[in-house]
């Protein structure tokens, strides 16, 4: 499940990684809506899957494999949650906070320009990520994402709703109706705090994993220390 929300396309390194052993969806988010996307991805897994399926989620797609398996619990046996954002409200401030003290001067000058504007323009929305790409990773692979393809619309509406969520406390409330182990997978530099995944979760589930990458940014497949280590224990955590 990619992140975004609206980065089409974002999983597919990890897709193509794991497809050489397992049988592998990369389910596409194309709804601009929360409830849209949990139907459009309860519909492709059960016309595509063989269920229950293990679905994971990255940044995002975490919070959206999360609502799903919390709404529809027979479809899913596990939950794998990559970089994900902090499930409560008072973790989530830190966040801009971390990425605009990492970038240059004139980097953070036009990230605040993009930042302060109602809507962007695909250009603008691309660049931007490009930005917080530079200080979301550690140590990143000299390569760039192919095939995706991010959509500002998709991104600002259901962004609105996901951050209303988290702010009611209705994300994590969620989390009584999950029925699956969850593993959560996170970097070390990742500035979604780790702190607000962990601590959350750990109240909220009876059966949590919670796993700690070193010198891991946001994105662990793009990672030059990290990269291995991560696809090691995402493997481990299939069975």
């Amino acid at each position: 499940m990619h992140g975004g929300p609206g980065a089409q396309g974002e999983m597919k390194p990890v897709a193509q990684e794991l497809a050489s052993n397992h049988g592998v969806l990369e389910p596409l988010q194309t709804r601009d809506s929360i409830e849209g996307q949990i139907q459009e991805l309860k519909i492709t897994l059960e016309e595509h899957a063989a269920l229950p399926v293990i679905l994971a989620g990255y940044s995002w797609g975490a919070w959206l494999a999360f609502l799903t398996a919390s709404r529809h619990p027979s479809l899913v046996r596990k939950l794998i949650l990559i970089s994900s954002g902090p499930f409560e409200e008072k973790y989530a401030g830190q966040i801009l906070q971390t990425r605009l003290g990492r970038l240059s001067p004139k980097e953070r000058a036009e990230a605040k320009i993009f930042l302060g504007k109602k809507s962007l323009s695909r250009g603008e929305f691309t660049r931007l990520g490009e930005l917080m790409a530079l200080v979301d990773d550690y140590d990143p692979l000299p390569m760039k994402p192919e095939g995706m393809d991010l959509n500002p619309v998709i991104f600002e509406k259901v962004w609105k709703e996901a951050a209303e969520l988290r702010k009611k406390g209705k994300l994590l409330e969620a989390a009584k109706r999950i029925q699956c182990p969850v593993v959560a997978i996170h970097g070390d530099h990742d500035p979604h705090p780790a702190a607000g995944v962990k601590e959350p979760l750990e109240a909220a589930l009876t059966d949590l994993r919670f796993i700690l990458l070193d010198r891991c940014g946001h994105t662990p497949w793009m990672e030059k220390r990290a990269r291995e280590n991560f696809f090691r224990v995402f493997e481990e955590n299939l069975f």
